[in-house]
């Protein structure tokens, strides 16, 4: 995708998760494709991997993009004051603990060996 056609999703996207601020008001992937793209989304999986990307990128941006998958349908939204922000690192911390303990598993290490190792490797690069 050409990088101003992008930009323009990208704010098109921001403008749409301002009216879902907070877990109460989050908006599913289906619903916030159609409203970013202006059509209903076909395929769940492929057509949504552009929105997927456009939220990593404001994340990168510094943008309090959450999503939950509860029991109720989950979706998308930005963090409102309080916890959820905080809630919704946890989840990501707990995610990369859980990967990196299956890392260390895999290579016959404790997970503090592995962290320490990650330290060592990340230390080292300037």
């Amino acid at each position: 995708m050409e990088r101003t056609k992008k930009e323009r999703y990208k704010n098109k996207l921001l403008r749409v998760m301002v009216k879902h601020i907070g877990k109460t008001n989050s908006i599913s992937m289906s619903a916030l494709y159609e409203a970013v793209f202006g059509e209903p989304c076909r395929d769940k999986i492929n057509e949504t991997r552009i929105i997927r990307r456009l939220i990593t990128e404001l994340r990168r941006d510094g943008v309090p993009i959450c999503s939950d998958t509860d029991s109720e349908g989950g979706g998308y939204y930005l963090a409102a004051a309080g916890g959820e922000l905080e809630n919704y690192c946890m989840r990501l911390r707990i995610r990369a603990l859980k990967t990196l303990r299956m890392e260390a598993i895999l290579r016959k290490m404790t997970l503090p060996e592995l962290i320490g190792q990650l330290n060592l490797n990340v230390g080292g690069k300037k």
